[in-house]
């Protein structure tokens, strides 16, 4: 198999399954409420750790502390981002209550949604190619942290815009459209980087920056605001998450280098 076929490969697992896997469980709600309660903390553990003690690195020794700078900046995008234009990610209590931070009601939320959606799967798809430039084994792990941390965001997705009307099959094709532009960014940060100088380790950089954006914004947010029954699970599942990662370098060191 060539290095672009295992690459699309990649960049399935971290959309469009994340879509299906999210597709299927909101329409069992016990099932959906459990997956939160565990793969939002779990989540948040594997993109720390994957950021910190993988992504960065790696781009400090591509870089340097230039590095740190690249991080910075995209922090600051990201928040001015979603502040003043749209939303990148959200989670959902009910469809008709919220979308993340988002106070926009009624229809106009919807076009909303499905552009910030497409950005930030365009955004998995550039983490997941500047890390397979590093090592495909790393960006199996990228992979499937992404698919991890895709699946509740498609949840909201669905339960958003049928509360709003749409229709099971047009929410599922729409979505479906959005998750596609992962490939895009996946192939770009793979030819961008293999033909631009310090390229691998600018992107390597972006994909740390926001890997740390989504966790310490989204994800341990969430966690914080879960009910107290579920804090002691999440507390576990948070520390699972860092030492999954921490598991797979010490197993496989092969993974980061």
């Amino acid at each position: 198999m060539n290095s672009i076929s295992l690459l699309l490969i990649f960049a399935f697992i971290g959309s469009v399954a994340g879509l299906i896997g999210g597709a299927v469980l909101l329409f069992n709600k016990e099932w959906a409420k459990a997956l939160a309660s565990v793969s939002v903390p779990l989540a948040a553990g594997i993109l720390l750790a994957l950021s910190l003690l993988d992504l960065l690195p790696e781009a400090v020794e591509e870089v340097g502390e230039t590095a740190f700078s690249v991080i910075l900046v995209v922090f600051v995008v990201l928040f001015l981002i979603e502040r003043f234009f749209f939303y990148l990610h959200h989670h959902q209590e009910t469809g008709e209550k919220h979308a993340g931070h988002s106070h926009v009601q009624g229809e106009e939320i919807v076009p909303l949604i499905i552009f910030g959606d497409t950005i930030h799967n365009f955004l998995d798809g550039v983490v997941i190619g500047a890390s397979f430039l590093v090592n495909p084994s790393l960006a199996l792990v990228v992979s499937l942290s992404t698919f991890l941390h895709e699946t509740p965001h498609e949840i909201a997705d669905f339960g958003i815009l049928l509360a709003k009307g749409w229709s099971r099959k047009r929410a599922f094709w729409v979505n479906l459209f959005s998750s596609l532009a992962t490939f895009p960014g996946a192939l770009l940060a793979y030819f961008y980087a293999e033909r631009t100088e310090k390229g691998v380790g600018i992107l390597l950089a972006l994909a740390a920056g926001f890997f740390l954006y989504v966790a310490t914004t989204d994800f341990l947010p969430e966690a914080t605001h879960a009910p107290r029954k579920y804090l002691g699970r999440q507390a576990i599942f948070l520390i699972i998450g860092i030492l999954a990662i921490v598991g797979i370098r010490i197993l496989f060191p092969e993974v980061g280098h």
